[in-house]
């Protein structure tokens, strides 16, 4: 049995011919944005520094516990500046050392500086390396670039004196050079140019979807510019939010100048073609959108704000490209008319309309044979994430930074000095009790029994005498591994002092200790996304799912979405693991050393990744849904579908892999782990995934794609923004409800 019934254009359909007759107001409307946030962004926007807080942990109580009790010593964030004579001893330049001291003490946002000749510990047993403690008011990491240069004229007196200096963390994050996000943009865009060329013959139609994408991105730059002025955004955010805002841009603006030029090609008028393109294409943007933003957003079910507001951070510029997409392009297309294909190259190239084309001949190959086409296909994506299995998380240290760095090479002067533990001391705080603050004679016995007890633990290199707080409330005591910060070794003693010394050592003495610190706060950062990273996968996947199931109206279809992009994921893990953990190629991006994968690299992979491979997803099965709607025909509608999309998506996956490997020029290696991983599972999607695992499993399922239980249809919200045929198909006694666009 079918139905039918026709109403107006859809609200997507008003909007595409209302933007390409009022081109010049929408331009207006977004030249306006551009120039008014880039202004507000150069006057008042905020800067950028890795800041994270862990309430409810033994880690941040034991901060708490300093900052309350621990007098003008506590607060504030503590930088090494690490210092080596070129000639003898360090006491040798007692006067420059002396002088250095005084001008940092009197610099904005410093709470005190130690002086290494008068603290203990503070000179290497040689005499010739030595560290110059930093305490400032709030993370220098996000100061303004110009206080370095104030640094450097107090310190000016050592140089002088042949003594190097080098900036440890977070201060050396301050002085390190600007990144390279501007020449990896401008190499995505070239290599945007270079495939839009190819793929459309035409420079009118190159340059619309890059000029869309440019512009969406610097809109979301500079409000996330200002937003970072209230808010507390990582270091990586900025780049973050430039690979995702430049690469969805290009592919939303791609899919929908494609979708309009077949449209001119089968005779429509021009702003009648753009309102169809938006009613079809720009449906599938929208959604993808959403889902790509949903995904971003399910980031804050980590609990852990840092993780969210980058998420967030790249969510921003979805939402502004996406935006662009269906305003500003269609104003363009508007104007262009059937001059989009002007300035050719060559002789332009739309979508196939017969059925011997190469995807349509691909199709029919992966028709004959779908279970090898599936099964082949898996074991790829199996072989891949093999090393995905001993995956390790931790924080990636100053010591897998290149070598030009000055953060680097305090690092490697500490390490010669004081041993590698010393770059990521543990700090003990042991909150006695009452009758212990009171009694002198108790809290020595506490500090006694507390020393002996960690000088024995394995992996400790040294631990220094307790020391009362000022009020007499805390025993203060720092612990220095044998290991390197982003080692196992210093992961398995940090959880070695937190859950048996500290408790078996303290045991019926009334103190609680607590272990805090960077280092110990980094580990514990790991360790709560770790517990929180099945949650993060829940809450994506599930949501994506019922997205695709209220757009699609199919439980298969939005399942084997779904389980096909974990295993993409998954490809894509194993591969980041094999390159930075297993060292596998890693010096060919720049990597010295091997390392741990950042601990919330994994997380941030995960919901980029998925909600990108989601968009491609909504693109292929847009195109694959309305054949099946038109004819009822399975096999054709994949075919059809597939021979529509495969040059199109080729294309978009191309840039987007390009816009993200490009981001391996970055200096930073927790952005060149993300860039890898981001365009290995692009590269991975758009292939295997997309035109092999899709089209192969849609064939097997033949008409089960489309089949939904008609209770489940009646609950589900209708999407569809157009509606203009409604279709209902009686099959088994069910009615299954699917609305044509």
């Amino acid at each position: 049995m079918k139905t039918e019934s026709v109403g107006g254009p859809g609200l997507l359909h008003r909007l595409g011919r209302w933007c390409a007759r009022h081109a010049w107001r929408v331009i207006a409307v977004w030249a306006i944005l551009l120039v008014g946030l880039g202004v507000a962004n150069s006057t008042w926007g905020g800067a950028f520094a890795d800041s994270f807080s862990l309430p409810g942990t033994s880690t941040q109580t034991g901060t708490d516990l300093l900052k309350a009790h621990g007098g003008d010593s506590s607060g504030g964030v503590s930088a090494p500046i690490a210092i080596t004579s070129d000639q003898g001893s360090l006491t040798d330049h007692r006067a420059a050392i002396n002088t250095a001291v005084e001008r940092l003490e009197r610099l904005p946002e410093v709470l005190a500086v130690s002086d290494p000749l008068t603290t203990p510990g503070a000179v290497s047993a040689h005499g010739d390396i030595g560290m110059v403690t930093v305490r400032f008011g709030s993370n220098p990491a996000g100061f303004d670039r110009s206080y370095i240069a104030q640094v450097d004229t107090a310190l000016a007196p050592l140089r002088a004196d042949h003594v190097t200096v080098e900036y440890g963390d977070p201060l050396g994050q301050l002085a390190a050079p600007k990144s390279a996000d501007r020449a990896s943009e401008a190499i995505g865009l070239a290599v945007a140019v270079l495939v839009l060329l190819i793929g459309f013959g035409s420079i009118a139609a190159t340059g619309l979807p890059l000029l869309t994408a440019v512009l969406g991105l610097a809109v979301g730059l500079s409000g996330l510019g200002l937003l970072a002025a209230h808010f507390s955004f990582a270091q990586a955010a900025p780049t973050l939010a430039s690979m995702m805002g430049l690469g969805v841009g290009i592919d939303y603006a791609l899919f929908l100048v494609t979708r309009h030029r077949a449209l001119l090609h089968d005779g429509l008028e021009p702003h009648d073609a753009v309102g169809r393109t938006l009613a079809t294409s720009g449906r599938a943007v929208l959604v993808a959108a959403a889902t790509v933003a949903m995904a971003l957003a399910g980031l804050y079910a980590s609990g852990v704000t840092f993780i969210g507001t980058l998420g967030a951070a790249a969510g921003l510029t979805v939402v502004v490209a996406a935006a662009a997409s269906l305003t500003f392009t269609p104003a363009l297309l508007g104007l262009l008319g059937r001059r989009i294909d002007r300035l050719r190259v060559r002789t332009p190239v739309a979508e196939p309309t017969g059925d011997s084309d190469l995807w349509h001949r691909w199709a029919a190959m992966i028709g004959r044979r779908p279970w090898l086409f599936l099964v082949t296909g898996l074991l790829m994506l199996g072989v891949l994430a093999v090393p995905a299995a001993s995956m390790r998380l931790g924080h990636v240290d100053a010591g897998a930074q290149p070598t030009s760095s000055t953060n680097r090479r305090a690092y490697d002067l500490i390490t010669e000095g004081f041993g590698p533990g010393a770059n990521g001391p543990l700090t003990v705080v042991t909150q006695l009790n009452s009758g212990q603050v009171a009694d002198e004679a108790q809290r020595h016995d506490v500090a006694t029994l507390l020393q002996r007890s960690l000088t024995a633990v394995p992996g400790v290199a040294s631990v220094t005498p307790p020391a009362a707080s000022p009020d007499h409330a805390l025993l203060i005591t720092t612990v220095t591994p044998t290991a390197g910060p982003q080692d196992q070794a210093t992961a398995d003693l940090f959880h070695t002092l937190q859950n048996d010394t500290l408790p078996k050592t303290l045991s019926g003495t009334g103190a609680t200790g607590y272990v805090t610190g960077p280092t110990a706060a980094g580990l514990t950062f790991t360790d709560t996304l770790v517990a929180k990273l099945p949650l993060i996968i829940g809450v994506v996947v599930a949501a994506a799912f019922l997205l695709l199931l209220t757009v699609f109206r199919s439980p298969l279809v939005a399942f084997k979405a779904a389980l096909l992009n974990l295993f993409s994921i998954a490809a894509s893990y194993g591969v980041v693991v094999a390159v930075f953990q297993w060292g596998w190629g890693g010096s060919l991006f720049g990597v010295t050393e091997k390392v741990p994968v950042e601990s919330y690299v994994p997380m941030m992979m995960f919901a980029i990744a998925f909600g990108l491979s989601m968009d491609y997803e909504v693109f292929l099965l847009s195109r694959i849904r309305e054949s099946w709607l038109r004819r009822q025909d399975n096999h054709l509608a994949v075919a059809t579908g597939l021979a529509a999309t495969a040059r199109v998506i080729t294309c978009a996956a191309l840039i987007m892999t390009s816009v993200f490997l490009a981001f391996l020029l970055s200096t930073n290696t927790v952005v060149k782990m993300l860039a890898l991983g981001l365009g290995v599972s692009v590269m991975i999607d758009a292939t295997v995934v997309r035109l092999v695992l899709v089209p192969a499993s849609m064939y097997l399922f033949g008409r089960a794609n489309w089949w939904i239980p008609g209770w489940l249809d009646r609950h589900l919200p209708h999407l569809d923004p157009e509606g203009t045929t409604a279709v209902a198909i009686e099959v088994n006694d069910e009615a299954a409800f699917v609305k044509a666009p």
